[in-house]
């Protein structure tokens, strides 16, 4: 292929969305990943349900390694022609960023919670115990 690149569109890469045929989008590159579903260490769904949309956040927040990085060049399959991509997909990070602040405290409140109200509940119930203890 003497250089020449395939341009894709985002509804082109979105067909290939099943075990037999799977696509990704990083980086602006799209990749076949279909051969690498049973090799992937983090297990095919994680690659399936990253079809058809931008997966370069999954893939960086997961942290791979140079040498899978390096397996990606095996599997391109040319560039995602930019002006099909949404531009939410663009300006998503800086609102996920809000939200996961914003889900973070709420989910140690939460977590607290869940720790604290059984604690209370045996505290109490070993309070009203030895009161009525005491008082027999």
């Amino acid at each position: 292929m003497g250089g020449e690149r395939i341009v894709y569109t985002l509804a082109q890469v979105s067909e290939h969305n099943n075990s037999k045929d799977c696509w990704l989008i990083i980086d602006g590159k799209v990749y076949n990943v279909t051969k690498f579903l049973d090799d992937h260490p983090g297990g095919d769904d994680v690659l399936l349900s990253s079809t058809g949309r931008d997966a370069t956040d999954d893939f960086e927040d997961v942290g791979h390694s140079k040498s899978a990085r390096a397996m990606l060049n095996d599997l391109y399959v040319g560039d995602i022609d930019p002006a099909t991509m949404p531009a939410k997909v663009q300006q998503t990070p800086p609102k996920q960023l809000q939200n996961n602040q914003n889900n973070t405290s709420s989910s140690f409140i939460t977590k607290m919670l869940q720790f604290l109200v059984p604690l209370i509940v045996l505290g109490l119930a070993v309070g009203i115990r030895f009161f009525n203890n005491k008082s027999t």
